[in-house]
């Protein structure tokens, strides 16, 4: 099938759609774009109208009759809950009269986690698909679509297809050959090496840690998970993003996929950070806390984190969105690309301009940042 030579759908939900089928177009084990994560966003209706993240997949079905290409994307009345922030733009396009939403967003919700966003077993038709996302835009009066945290691999399929790409910097902790955690403090320098193990001293005194999995999980740690998350997202975002009932089916779909790490004091929850298993990754979603003990949440979402992936085997820890303090943990700033598609010309040439001046500021920060990490250096 060539990409001229196929006719692209829109569904109302992921969970409409075969799940095997999904599954199949999905590389590397990203555990974001699969069937069992993206229909949980929409049973639990953590997405959906109400939400304002309205599920759009746009598919191809091959000769077969069975998926060959998938786009998970979403119509959106807002910005919110992206981590790329557009609302700049939305509100130029509004004062020059333009409607900017509804809007395309090719993405997982709530989720600044890199991953495939185009899904295809003929790499062929990933060029077409875009095209498709494309033509839906301006037969329906989108102002653009955007695709988030794009896998480094597919950022020149967008490339190609003339999307405008935006670069922004997450914290990542790289696995260089260490079996240990004392083997990663022994690539730090001296000073940096101390604080940490001060630091994880202090916050598992009193406490006792435990990382869950799977059946281990229990209906009464998800309460109080949901208990942390809440007071979070209330302080962080305004509200949260997830329902009660997304954790539950989160955990009933995809639980061996599922690392929840628990702090405990006399056997009662005080603090919690949830984590997915990818292919390769572990990726730090969700933290929360009843008690404000120093460096717990370190702890927990970052050395924990890297325990964790020490011992499943894991080439990296992707630990959200911001967060300038995790370059002192270990994690080193990356590069990440979104992809943008602005129907209207004269804002398309003006959110190009906009972002060929803040990629140099990108560059330069990167390099800043890369030169602070607490990593011993070469010998002169």
């Amino acid at each position: 099938m060539s990409e001229g030579e196929f006719t692209a759908r829109v569904h109302d939900g992921v969970g409409s759609l075969p799940a095997a089928e999904w599954d199949a177009l999905v590389p590397g084990g990203n555990p974001f774009v699969r069937h069992a994560f993206l229909s949980a966003m929409e049973d639990s209706q953590s997405v959906g109208e109400d939400a304002g993240w309205i599920p759009v997949p746009i598919t191809v079905e091959g000769d077969d009759g069975r998926l060959a290409a998938a786009l998970p994307a979403y119509l959106k009345e807002h910005s919110q809950g992206e981590y790329v922030f557009d609302h700049a733009w939305a509100d130029a396009w509004h004062r020059a009269g333009g409607a900017y939403y509804p809007k395309l967003q090719i993405s997982v919700p709530f989720t600044p986690a890199t991953g495939p966003r185009v899904l295809t077993r003929d790499p062929q038709l990933g060029l077409g698909l875009l095209r498709a996302a494309e033509t839906l835009c301006r037969d329906n009066g989108f102002s653009s679509a955007h695709a988030t945290f794009i896998a480094p691999e597919q950022v020149s399929l967008f490339e190609r297809a003339g999307w405008l790409l935006r670069e922004d910097i997450q914290f990542h902790w790289e696995n260089r050959g260490y079996t240990t955690f004392d083997d990663f403090l022994g690539a730090l320098s001296s000073a940096k090496r101390k604080n940490l193990r001060k630091e994880r001293a202090k916050a598992q005194d009193g406490v006792t840690i435990r990382r869950l999995r799977g059946a281990e999980i229990t209906p009464d740690h998800w309460d109080a998970f949901w208990f942390f998350y809440q007071d979070t997202g209330a302080r962080k975002w305004g509200r949260p993003y997830l329902t009660r009932e997304a954790f539950d089916l989160l955990s009933e779909r995809m639980g061996e996929d599922i690392l929840l790490v628990l702090a405990f004091i006399d056997e009662e929850p005080v603090a919690g950070a949830l984590n997915f298993i990818g292919g390769d990754t572990l990726y730090g979603r969700y933290w929360g806390a009843s008690i404000d003990k120093p460096f717990l949440h370190f702890e927990l979402c970052y050395y924990q984190a890297i325990d964790a992936a020490l011992e499943l085997g894991l080439d990296r820890v992707e630990a959200g969105a911001q967060g300038g303090h995790k370059l002192a943990r270990g994690y080193e700033p990356v590069r990440t690309v979104s992809a943008h598609y602005i129907v209207h010309e004269g804002l398309r040439a003006a959110i190009a301009d906009y972002l060929e001046q803040e990629r140099a500021g990108i560059a330069r920060d990167q390099l800043f940042l890369g030169e602070r990490t607490p990593f011993r250096k070469a010998p002169e």
